[in-house]
């Protein structure tokens, strides 16, 4: 019986997508981006230096085992609400994590973002990713 590849779901979803926009390359000289998952890795940023700012909390520390990838995690209390609206705020602490960690996250750091009830799903995108600067400039020395 011959039977027929399955076509790519991407392209037959979204035929007029650019395949570049589907799947973006990696930049090779910007830092990799891992998500913590262990309960020690929270744990030990717990530990370490804190940034509250208005929509959430920042905190980080240096691992200091020679590894430079750039760690991030993500957590939301039921504080923050209901399961809803828990992932809609990890889903936005997410999306500005990706797009302002590589460029001013230090090699070898844990970062913890977490949420805070009403301010973190609703504060402007915009506002929400000043933030996550202004807390990395301060956490590591260079506050303006």
């Amino acid at each position: 019986m011959d039977r027929k590849a399955a076509p790519d779901q991407t392209v037959a979803a979204f035929p007029h997508a650019d395949r570049q926009a589907v799947m973006p390359e990696q930049d090779d000289s910007a830092p990799r981006l891992e998500t913590l998952r262990k309960r020690p890795d929270f744990l030990s940023a717990a530990r370490a230096r804190r940034q509250p700012v208005g929509s959430f909390l920042l905190q980080a520390r240096l691992r200091d085992d020679g590894d430079t990838t750039i760690r991030v995690g993500f957590t939301c209390s039921k504080k923050v609400g209901n399961a809803v609206a828990r992932n809609r705020a990890k889903r936005r602490l997410r999306e500005i994590a990706r797009l302002t960690l590589p460029g001013l996250g230090q090699p070898g750091w844990d970062y913890v973002l977490i949420g805070r009830r009403d301010a973190t799903a609703e504060r402007p995108f915009e506002l929400l990713r000043k933030d996550l600067e202004y807390a990395l400039r301060k956490i590591h020395g260079s506050a303006t």
